[in-house]
């Protein structure tokens, strides 16, 4: 017989047995009471009633564990199945969810909070107009801040030749997104290279790559591939978010298909059209890993996510449904298989894996970008259509309501202050411009006039959940003790208690922070707590200082 057949008959022969039970006690009750009951007589009903809830909750027991154990005999996950005669809690008041999510696993997230910024971009991608472009070595996390460069001022170069590579880690390529002139290789601090920056072609030309038979090859072979073409620095290796370390295999490799940032892009524009460049991404990754490739899904949307995620194949797909950050693929990872001490998990996003997916596909380095320039002060918020590492200032050209602005490379939290003459950072695909905050508020904090974004029952936003508010970068107030509170809590969906770690990191105490969860953290991770922080404390510099200390630790 059927499994699930036979459970159902058990469930219906418990319930009828029961009832049949019930129905017994309560005509035997009536039949002694002769239709007129003292005090006595309600004293017994009681008594029995009580005795006959014991009875049940016991047959009730009894029978969940036979199914409990009937059902892992037959390799059933009684933690997904519910079998109990009776609905569980979160059955009788767990939220509603969308239509597209049935039959599919969703990870609820309670904590969290979306911040709502006007300024949204909508509509199609357009093609910007961006001549100038830059790879940038402090983009990328433990490089040596003076790599070895390969190319100077008037060099011509193909979109894939590469630029330079880390003294610490020769076999890892940085190769030119484009095709063009090298501009200028332009240094920083201490001789540093800052930007190697490229003016573009009007027509994009690509370094012929050599051919290879991925599927056939090897996993070594195509490690070697990967790095002479310049694809591997589009792996992020967790603990500590750096290049990925080509000598390691990683337990797992994670995707978030979606961005709950503010402002931020919305991934289904962002791979329309691209399907087979990222099915084919997908299956190179899967060679990558003895674990699983797992996809993180929108499960809280008003729109499906696009069929391109829902139907890519080889890969583990995993609902989630919350507010700000359960976009963050630190999030995801917690909540799907959490890192212990001694794993080593690989992330991509989902522009790179249409950049590694392109390598095979398209026999080239495709490093395409669809860029969200959004924000109060845009005039018109767009997806526009460029190459990584774009020019700030060309692609907010001509498309600012005032000169008083404060250019953003990323979202609002855990992006990074640009000007005009900088450059988007390597894994970002968010240009957010919003209004400079050096105007002092009159006892800002005593009357709170002008609405602004926040967690605090000071402002009436909890009445006013779907506004939009214009925000300047004004911090309102100044850093402070580091008082004790439970903010952190409200709006971090991990089981990681932020304020002691933060302060285990202040004082290096390296046993702290690694037990109190210090590798499953990226900055972005923690950049809501800097938000609705009441210290003004700056978590995320914290916590890469905690990072790095680890990382130099070994």
């Amino acid at each position: 017989m059927d499994f699930n057949i036979h459970i159902r008959m058990k469930n219906l022969h418990i319930k009828l047995s029961l009832l049949f039970i019930s129905l017994l006690a309560a005509d035997g009750l009536m039949a002694q009471s002769g239709g007129v009951m003292g005090g006595s007589q309600w004293l017994t009903i009681v008594l029995l009633g009580a005795a006959a809830f014991i009875a049940f909750f016991f047959i009730v027991q009894v029978a969940d564990s036979f199914l409990a154990i009937e059902a892992k005999g037959n390799g059933i996950d009684t933690t997904k199945n519910n079998f109990s005669v009776f609905p569980r809690m979160n059955e009788l008041f767990s939220p509603s969810l969308p239509g597209y999510t049935q039959g599919n696993e969703v990870k609820v997230l309670k904590e969290g909070h979306d911040i709502l910024l006007a300024g949204k971009a909508s509509g199609a991608v357009q093609t910007a107009t961006v001549r100038t472009f830059a790879v940038q070595p402090k983009n990328f996390i433990g490089m040596s801040p003076i790599p070895k460069v390969l190319v100077e001022a008037g060099d011509k170069v193909k979109a894939g030749d590469v630029l330079f590579f880390d003294k610490k880690k020769e076999r890892v390529k940085y190769v030119s997104p484009v095709s063009g002139v090298v501009k200028e290789v332009k240094r920083g601090a201490k001789r540093s290279i800052a930007e190697v920056i490229i003016t573009a072609d009007q027509d994009i030309e690509y370094k012929e790559l050599q051919a290879f038979d991925w599927a056939a090859a090897s996993r070594s072979d195509l490690v070697d591939y990967l790095l002479a073409t310049g694809a591997w620095t589009m792996f992020r290796q967790r603990p500590y978010d750096v290049i990925a370390d080509p000598e390691t295999t990683p337990r797992d490799i994670f995707i978030s298909t979606f961005d709950s940032a503010p402002l931020a892009p919305d991934s289904n524009i962002v791979v329309a059209g691209r399907g087979v460049a990222f099915q084919k991404g997908i299956d190179v990754l899967n060679k990558l890993t003895d674990g699983k490739v797992y996809l993180g899904l929108n499960g809280g949307a008003a729109d499906a996510p696009s069929s391109i995620f829902t139907a890519a194949s080889n890969a583990e797909k995993v609902y989630f449904k919350g507010k700000h950050p359960a976009g963050n693929v630190g999030v995801q990872i917690h909540h799907t298989a959490p890192l212990a001490a001694s794993d080593v998990v690989w992330t991509l996003g989902v522009q790179e894996v249409l950049t590694l997916g392109a390598i095979f596909s398209e026999g080239r380095y495709n490093a395409e970008r669809v860029v969200v320039v959004a924000g109060g002060e845009v005039k018109e918020p767009r997806y526009v259509r460029t190459y990584l590492g774009a020019s700030m200032g060309e692609l907010v050209n001509d498309n600012l309501t005032n000169d008083h602005v404060r250019l953003v490379s990323g979202d609002v939290l855990s992006g990074k202050q640009k000007d005009a003459t900088s450059f988007l950072n390597f894994f970002d695909d968010q240009v957010t411009v919003l209004e400079e905050g050096d105007e002092y508020e009159l006892f800002g904090w005593l009357l709170p006039l002008k609405a602004r974004p926040s967690v605090s029952r000071t402002f009436p936003n909890f009445l006013m959940p779907d506004q939009e508010f214009e925000v300047s970068t004004n911090t309102h107030g100044e850093k402070r003790a580091f008082v004790m509170s439970s903010d952190y809590e409200r709006v971090m969906p991990m089981d990681v208690h932020v304020q002691p770690l933060m302060k285990s990191i202040l004082v290096n105490d390296f046993e702290r922070m690694e037990g109190l969860g210090l590798y499953e953290l990226s900055e972005e991770d923690v950049a809501l707590c800097e938000f609705v922080c009441t210290s003004k404390m700056p978590l995320q510099k914290i916590l890469r200082d905690g990072l790095d200390m680890m990382r130099e630790q070994g």
